[in-house]
């Protein structure tokens, strides 16, 4: 039986793991970041923000295998047909519980959770080289738009 629900500031040693991880999975795919420890998101804060949800999935246990987020942004594009965007991020599931629906799961929650804002746009970033994420996402209706492309000089 897995549970989605909002994470609290109880979860934030769990989550800032899951965050390594994250981390380490994307070095492959990005030869410019720094080594170490890196953080990509203020945890804490999206916790507390009311623009923010940032679940975590619960397996046997109350053992916590996932997590996601999705944050109401603005549009900085004055051209575009909305003004705000739902963004999701801090797509993790444990390795262990990959290719059970799990991602899926959170997609939906998070998903709705946007919907409910008024907000009919959804949007996320992934390395293009990431197959399985790719697929996953294209899976769950996203296709893409857009590949930012990079030369070192």
């Amino acid at each position: 039986m897995m549970i989605v629900r909002e994470a609290t500031e109880q979860d934030l040693k769990v989550l800032l793991e899951f965050e390594q991880g994250i981390v380490s999975s994307e070095r492959p795919f990005n030869e410019t970041l720094i080594d170490g420890e890196i953080h990509y998101y203020d945890l804490h804060a999206l916790i507390l923000s009311p623009d923010a949800s940032l679940v975590v999935v619960e397996g046997n246990n109350n053992e916590i295998i996932a997590s996601g987020y999705a944050l109401i942004k603005q549009s900085e594009k004055n051209y575009t047909q909305f003004r705000e965007y739902g963004y999701l991020g801090f797509m993790f599931v444990k390795p262990e519980h990959r290719g059970k629906g799990i991602n899926q799961l959170i997609i939906d929650n998070l998903t709705d959770w946007i919907k409910e804002k008024g907000i009919s746009e959804i949007r996320l970033d992934v390395y293009d080289q990431n197959e399985s994420a790719v697929k996953a996402y294209e899976k769950a209706g996203f296709e893409p738009l857009l590949l930012t492309m990079r030369l070192k000089a």
